[in-house]
């Protein structure tokens, strides 16, 4: 590529990771990593390359720090190097030079030494991600290639190599919007065959009266692009999207619900400061209040803060409770889904944000084994030998062995293990894993760090999946730092169950590394661009880009690590106006079933009504909530409702009342089931008081946490 590209290059976004061929001086044997080792070239090795997309958004700065992802640009002017910038920051590898250090680049080869990095300048860093040392991240590539890991999975790309098949396509036009309707749960806006299905029909309305303003702007928007795309090609017809979104029915019940829909969610301006998460207000409405705020301002960015100072977010508090994945039922969840789906894309949208997503094609995969095996497949045979397993076995032990080894060695996950015996430990571990003869005591603490790279990188699809990858990426785009994570809680949301159960297993690892950094010498930063190219470096991209874009996304990548590792704890819970418009979706659909149901049966129209009068405990409007436990006991516990009592102080005393139950108080649950929800396990610090005003026809049982 020439100079003159490479200078127009900025405001890159990653869509992938590409193979290239390149010659290499003869440094000594060159093993391929395990499972599909191949022969090679003795004196070559393969080197890496994202596939990007131009981005011409621009961005604003907040409080906590000027957010926007680090891109290099060439500063004008004869002589950059003489020309001292204090905004400038030494970029690794970067100075204009014949002769880069060795490891400086995953480009460094003889061949790429003719061709002189230009020297970079950071415009709107991410903050903190000035202060990150990438010399850990250019070498950790290295060492991904001197593995022959690439090379390892037959990536094709260099010459006279054969390409293999890609792991994605890109959309035709209307496949996206088409897709992404369906995903929805809204197919039948553009498929007639559906029109018919009178559930079909019924869900799609009641999920479509629950969305927000940028929720339905979202979902208009897609509905009319594919309407625009089917009548060039002389389709079927779509509906009008004016026939779609009608002005919702108010409702005396829906009203009951604090924050929800646009009718019941509560200004965005209210008691929120810049360090905590307002979860009762779509995120979406959020970001539109900011950029209408901010649209004509001009933010100057400041200096980046360290990584230590990053804003130290925390949840406004719910009285009615926190929920976790996991907490609801599966029926509940799959509307979650639906629901954070529209959400994260009505971000993406009021920042201006046009995401493409890519379809994943079935590729040729392992069927048994540990490496190169996918998730499900993993799982699937852990799930034969112990049932519930969530995280693959051979993660678990890998992460365990280097605790109990001692998370105290210095440059852990950083320094690499000798390559030829990280080959063979691996084909070992294929070979005797599940048969339990593996010499644990024999394995080096960095060969197992070694191990667990290579297993994450050896995933057939991405960890972040190859539908997401794009958004997470683009995460780096929006304008704050509060929207980042945001965007993030709905994108982990978004992952299906196993990356998303393995990912909160790895994070919460890298989160034990840390904790020793006083002696491991690994701080967040170093774990975060130590880890980067491991879960975003992965075949199937074809795609190359300039070393300035390489850099780039070097610094976006790892900041998306750093976020995931450091908020795991907000990341991996379900905002509350998600399960509000969950709420509302199971009001809705009860109110209509109980008007058909009195339209058909007329006779029972008494009755239904009686018993809907009856749905609240007579114990309820005295002050009293009746708690059962199935499980351990057939006597119910009457529960006076206070201000100050909460679900775990239910947990206590049914246990002191019952002192046969041989539980510990951490493994029970108090359920809320029933009335606006299927089943919810309560958080420990839920006021029941208020989560009974809330649903006041639930059930409240107690039984042993599902996990």
């Amino acid at each position: 590529m020439s100079r003159q590209q490479q200078q127009q290059s900025q405001g890159v976004v990653l869509t992938g990771y590409h193979s290239n061929a390149e010659l290499l001086p003869k440094t000594g044997p060159c093993a391929s990593s395990c499972p599909s080792a191949q022969d090679h070239e003795p004196n070559s090795h393969r080197t890496g390359h994202y596939a990007v997309q131009q981005s011409q958004n621009t961005h604003h700065g907040d409080r906590n720090g000027p957010s926007t992802a680090a891109s290099c640009t060439k500063p004008t002017g004869p002589e950059p190097s003489s020309q001292p910038n204090p905004n400038a920051v030494a970029c690794p590898r970067s100075q204009h030079s014949s002769s880069p250090k060795p490891g400086s680049s995953p480009r460094h080869s003889p061949i790429s030494r003719s061709r002189a990095r230009p020297p970079c300048q950071r415009c709107n860093s991410q903050d903190s991600l000035d202060e990150l040392e990438m010399d850990d991240y250019w070498k950790e590539v290295e060492n991904i290639s001197r593995t022959g890991g690439e090379s390892a999975r037959g990536e094709g790309g260099g010459e006279g190599e054969v390409p293999e098949e890609e792991q994605q396509k890109t959309s035709e036009e209307g496949e996206q919007e088409e897709a992404w309707l369906t995903e929805a749960g809204l197919a039948r806006l553009f498929d007639d065959s559906l029109a018919a299905d009178q559930d079909q029909e019924e869900d799609s309305s009641v999920f479509l009266s629950t969305l927000t303003r940028t929720q339905a702007a979202a979902v208009e928007r897609r509905v009319a692009s594919l309407h625009q795309t089917l009548r060039r090609r002389n389709r079927q017809h779509v509906p009008d999207v004016r026939d779609i979104f009608r002005p919702p029915e108010k409702d005396d019940e829906l009203s009951k619900l604090k924050g929800g829909s646009e009718n019941g969610q509560k200004d965005v301006t209210s008691s929120e400061t810049e360090t905590e998460l307002n979860v009762e207000v779509a995120f979406s409405e959020q970001a539109l209040t900011y950029r209408d705020n901010h649209q004509r301002l001009k933010v100057n960015t400041g200096p980046s803060s360290p990584d230590d100072k990053l804003p130290n977010f925390k949840l406004l508090r719910d009285k009615t409770g926190q929920t976790r994945i996991g907490d609801l039922s599966p029926l509940d969840m799959k509307k979650v889904l639906r629901v954070v789906l529209v959400e994260m894309t009505a971000l993406f949208d009021t920042a201006g944000i046009d995401l493409k997503a890519h379809k994943a094609i079935k590729l040729k995969t392992k069927e048994s084994g540990l490496f190169g095996v996918p998730l499900a497949t993993l799982l699937d045979q852990d799930q034969r030998r112990v049932s519930g397993t969530k995280v693959p076995f051979i993660l678990q032990r890998l992460m365990s062995h280097i605790e109990e080894e001692g998370l105290d060695t210095e440059g852990l996950l950083r320094i690499p293990g000798a390559a030829t015996r990280v080959k063979s430990l691996c084909q070992e571990l294929e070979s005797s894993f599940y048969d339990g003869m593996f010499p644990w005591q024999q394995l080096k603490q960095h060969d197992a760090a070694s191990l667990l790279k290579m297993f994450i990188r050896e995933l057939p699809h991405p960890l972040l999946t190859v539908e997401y990858l794009n958004a997470f990426i683009a995460v780096n785009k929006l304008p704050t730092k509060k929207q980042q994570l945001q965007a993030l809680n709905l994108l982990v949301l978004l992952l299906p169950e196993a990356n998303r159960d393995t990912l909160k297993a790895m994070v919460e690892f890298f989160q034990r590394v840390i904790d020793h950094q006083a002696k491991n010498k690994m701080t967040l930063n170093n774990v975060s661009v130590v880890m980067a190219p491991n879960i975003f470096m992965f075949k199937g991209f074809r795609s190359k880009v300039t070393e300035q874009q390489e850099f780039s996304m070097a610094t976006s990548t790892a900041n998306i690590v750093r976020l995931l590792i450091r908020y795991q704890n907000l990341l991996w819970t379900i905002p509350k106006f998600i399960v509000t418009q969950v709420r509302h979706q199971n009001m809705e659909s009860q109110r209509k079933q109980n008007k058909e149901r009195a339209v058909r049966k007329l006779l029972k129209k008494m009755t239904t009504e009686k018993t809907s009068e009856k749905a609240i405990p007579e114990e309820g409007s005295q002050g009293f909530i009746r708690v059962q436990a199935p499980q351990f006991s057939k006597v119910s516990m009457a529960v006076q409702l206070t201000e100050e009592i909460q679900a775990v102080d239910v947990l206590t005393r049914f246990l002191s009342q019952d002192c046969s139950v041989a539980v510990k108080k951490e493994e029970l649950c108090l359920y809320e089931i029933g009335g606006n929800i299927k089943e919810r396990c309560l958080d420990g610090e839920t006021f029941m008081k208020d989560l009974f005003q809330l649903n006041p026809t639930a059930e409240w049982v107690i039984k042993v946490a599902q996990k």
